[in-house]
C-alpha cells in the first residue's frame, strides 16, 4: 500500500493557519484588512479577554453576497486576484485567500453580511471546519466576523497563548499598525467592553500619533518629505516614489526599534534595506545601540515591488532596492542636519521628571537671589564654590580623532571671564553662563559621556591598560559565571581585568583598568557577568553595552562636590567630543536656558 497521502481540506487549513495564525492578533489583522479591502469607512474591533474568548469585527463595507458567502471560507479563495497578471500589481491588503479558511479551521467563527442592494442579510457559522448552510437573518449593511474560543481543538496551540494582557498588548499593536494610515476611516478598539481607542476619520497622521502614544513623542516629531508633489495620499499609490515622514529628535531615541513604523502604501512593512537607511540617517546622531522614533510612510507604484513574499505579507522586495535605500537615507539625512537637535529647556515638566527639574529651576532661582549683581558685571561669583579632593577620572583635554586623521575642534565652552563662567549647584549640576542665556549641565552624564568615548577609542586601539590592585577584590561567582569568564577571556584581557579563581564559588579581581579607577571593582565585575549571562555571544552591541556601564560607574555622580579645576577639565574635554549632547544612555547632558524663557518664568514679560 502506497505511503504518500493526499491531505484532506481541513488538514490543509490547519497547517496554513499554523503560517497565518500565530496568536489572536493574527485574527485581528485578517479581519481588519479584509474589512479595509471592502471599502468600510467605520470598523470596530471588539475583543474579549485579550482574544482568547472572543473577536468581534463590524464594518460598514460593501459585504458579501450570500452566493459568495460560502466559497469565502474556503482555502485560496479570493475576489481580489482574477488572473495571473494580477499578482504584478496587488493593490489590496489580502490577496491570497488563506486568512478565512485559516481562522475557520481552528476557531468559532459566525459571519453575517448584508449588500446595500440586498433586502437581507446571510449568515454562517463553522466550527474547526465543519460549516453549516448558509442561511438569511437580519443585519445590517456590511460585514460582522465573530471569531471564539480560538486553538480550543488544538491543546497544544492553546498552550502557548499568554495572558489576557499579553495578548492584548499584540492585538493593539495589530490594530495601531493598520490605524496610524488610514485616511478617512473611523477606526475604533475595544476590550470586555470598554473602549481603548477611537480615531475618527478626520484626524490627521499627527492625531493618530499622539492618541496612541501621547503628546510627549507627538510633540517632539518634525516632518521631512520627498518628492512630496506626487504624494496625495499615505495609502494609494504615487506616480513615482514619495516619502512623508515624521521623524524623532534623539531624546525620543529608545532602546528598541518597537517605535519605528514603516509603512508601504498603507501597508505595514519590515525591510532591511529601509532599516539599514534610518540607522545611517541616524549615525553620530544618537548613540549605538538606541532606536530613533520614526513614522514613515512611502509611495510607490504597485508594480514597482512584490509583496507576495511571506503569508504575512510583511515583508515585500524592491525592484530597486537601492532607489528605496538611497531616498529613504537623504530625506532623513538631510531633514536631520537642517535642524537643531540640542534640547532646551522644557518648563512644563512630564510625568515623574517634573519634581526633579523643578529643584533645578528653584535652585536656580535662589542662586540668582542671594547673588544679584550690577547690570555691569554679568559674570557668576565663585566664592560659593566648594573645595574637594580631586575626583578620579577628570583627566586633561584630549584630541578626538575623525576618520580621515583630522582633529575636530569644538566650540571652547570652558573660557572664563566677566561676561562668562559656571558654577556648581546642588553638587549634581554646572550652570553655564552663555550670552543669550545659560546652560544647566548635568555633571554625572557628561562626565560618562566623556569616559565612554575615551574607553571607545582606546578599546579600538587595542586593550585597555590596567593596574595591580594591592589587594584583589573577591566576587561570588556561580557556575555559569565561571565559565563565562573561561569563555570570554580575550574579552576580559582587552577591557585590562584580569581575574582568576580564588576557591569554591569565588573569583579574585587582581587588576583593574586604570581609566576605570574610581568605579568600585566588585560591583563592575557583577554587572560585567550580568550582561555576558543576558546577552552571550548572540547578543547585539555586547562591548558598547559593557563601555556604557563602565562609563555610568567611573564616572562622577550626582551629589558629588567638586572643584573649580574638575569643573573646568569637564567643560575642556566636552569641547572634544564627537557627541557632546548625550550620555551613552541617551539622555541630555545640557539643557539650554534662553533670557526670554528665564524672564517669563520670573514675570518679567
Amino acid at each position: 500500500m502506497g505511503q504518500i497521502k493526499v491531505l484532506d481540506r481541513n488538514m490543509v487549513n490547519m497547517i496554513a493557519a499554523g503560517e497565518v495564525i500565530e496568536r489572536p492578533a493574527s485574527v485581528v489583522k485578517e479581519l481588519t484588512e479584509n474589512s479595509l479591502d471592502a471599502g468600510a469607512a467605520r470598523i470596530t474591533v471588539s475583543v474579549e479577554d485579550g482574544g482568547r474568548k472572543s473577536i468581534t469585527v463590524t464594518d460598514n463595507g460593501e459585504g458579501v453576497s450570500a452566493d459568495d458567502l460560502a466559497n469565502a471560507f474556503e482555502s485560496h479563495s479570493t475576489s481580489k486576484i482574477k488572473a495571473a497578471k494580477d499578482l504584478a500589481e496587488i493593490s489590496s491588503l489580502g490577496f491570497r485567500g488563506e486568512a478565512l479558511a485559516s481562522i475557520a479551521s481552528v476557531a468559532r467563527v459566525k459571519a453575517v453580511t448584508r449588500q446595500k442592494d440586498s433586502a437581507q442579510a446571510a449568515k454562517v457559522e463553522i466550527d474547526c471546519g465543519e460549516r453549516s448552510p448558509v442561511a438569511p437573518c437580519s443585519g445590517d449593511y456590511g460585514t460582522t466576523v465573530t471569531v471564539s474560543d480560538i486553538f480550543y481543538k488544538i491543546p497544544a496551540r492553546r498552550k502557548f497563548l499568554r495572558t489576557a494582557n499579553t495578548e492584548m498588548g499584540h492585538i493593539t499593536e495589530q490594530f495601531i499598525r493598520i490605524a496610524l494610515p488610514r485616511e478617512g476611516v473611523d477606526m475604533t478598539l475595544e476590550h470586555n467592553g470598554r473602549q481603548r481607542f477611537r480615531i475618527h476619520s478626520d484626524y490627521s497622521c499627527t492625531q493618530r500619533i499622539k492618541t496612541f502614544f501621547g503628546e510627549e513623542i507627538a510633540g517632539k516629531l518634525m516632518a521631512a518629505q520627498r518628492n512630496q508633489d506626487s504624494l496625495s495620499s499615505l495609502t494609494r499609490p504615487s506616480d513615482k516614489l514619495a516619502i512623508y515622514a515624521l521623524i524623532g529628535k534623539p531624546e525620543l531615541s529608545r532602546t528598541s526599534g518597537k517605535y519605528q513604523y514603516v509603512f508601504l502604501n498603507g501597508r505595514f512593512i519590515r525591510d532591511k534595506f529601509i532599516s539599514h537607511a534610518v540607522r545611517e540617517a541616524y549615525r553620530s546622531i544618537i548613540e549605538p545601540g538606541r532606536y530613533p522614533v520614526l513614522f514613515l510612510f512611502i509611495t510607490l507604484p504597485f508594480k514597482e515591488y512584490d509583496v507576495n513574499v511571506h503569508p504575512t505579507k510583511m515583508e515585500v522586495r524592491f525592484y530597486n532596492s537601492n532607489l528605496v535605500h538611497s531616498e529613504v537615507l537623504s530625506c532623513l539625512r538631510e531633514k536631520l542636519l537642517a535642524s537643531d537637535l540640542n534640547p532646551a529647556a522644557d518648563f512644563s515638566g512630564v510625568g515623574g521628571e517634573k519634581k526633579g527639574f523643578d529643584e533645578v529651576t528653584q535652585a536656580i532661582q535662589d542662586f540668582f537671589d542671594k547673588y544679584k549683581t550690577s547690570s555691569s558685571q554679568r559674570g557668576f561669583n565663585f566664592s560659593s564654590l566648594k573645595s574637594s579632593p580631586h575626583k578620579p577620572g577628570v583627566e586633561v583635554p584630549f584630541k578626538t580623532p575623525s576618520p580621515d586623521g583630522e582633529v575636530f575642534e569644538r566650540q571652547d565652552y570652558s573660557r572664563l571671564s566677566e561676561q562668562q563662567g559656571f558654577i556648581q549647584i546642588h553638587d549634581s549640576y554646572i550652570v553655564l553662563q552663555r550670552e543669550d542665556g545659560f546652560e544647566v549641565i548635568d555633571q554625572h552624564a557628561l562626565h560618562e559621556r566623556i569616559i565612554y568615548e575615551k574607553l571607545r577609542r582606546r578599546v579600538s586601539e587595542g586593550r585597555l591598560e590596567s593596574q595591580k590592585l594591592l589587594v584583589p577584590e573577591t566576587v561570588m561567582v556561580s557556575d555559569i559565571q565561571s565559565s563565562l569568564i573561561e569563555q570570554f577571556a580575550d574579552l576580559f584581557e582587552k577591557l585590562g581585568i584580569e581575574i582568576v579563581s580564588f576557591g569554591p564559588d569565588t573569583c579574585a579581581v587582581q587588576s583593574f583598568p586604570s581609566l576605570l579607577s574610581s568605579a568600585p571593582v566588585g560591583e563592575f565585575v557583577a554587572d560585567l557577568l550580568g550582561i555576558l549571562e543576558e546577552k552571550g555571544t548572540t547578543g547585539d552591541n555586547l562591548l558598547d553595552d559593557i563601555l556604557n556601564m563602565a562609563a555610568c560607574k567611573a564616572a562622577v555622580k550626582a551629589g558629588d562636590s567638586l572643584t573649580e579645576q574638575e569643573i573646568q577639565g569637564l567643560l575642556d574635554e566636552r569641547k572634544k567630543l564627537e557627541l557632546p549632547e548625550r550620555c551613552p544612555h541617551g539622555r541630555p547632558t545640557t539643557i539650554k536656558f534662553t533670557l526670554k524663557e528665564l524672564e517669563k518664568q520670573f514675570k518679567r514679560t
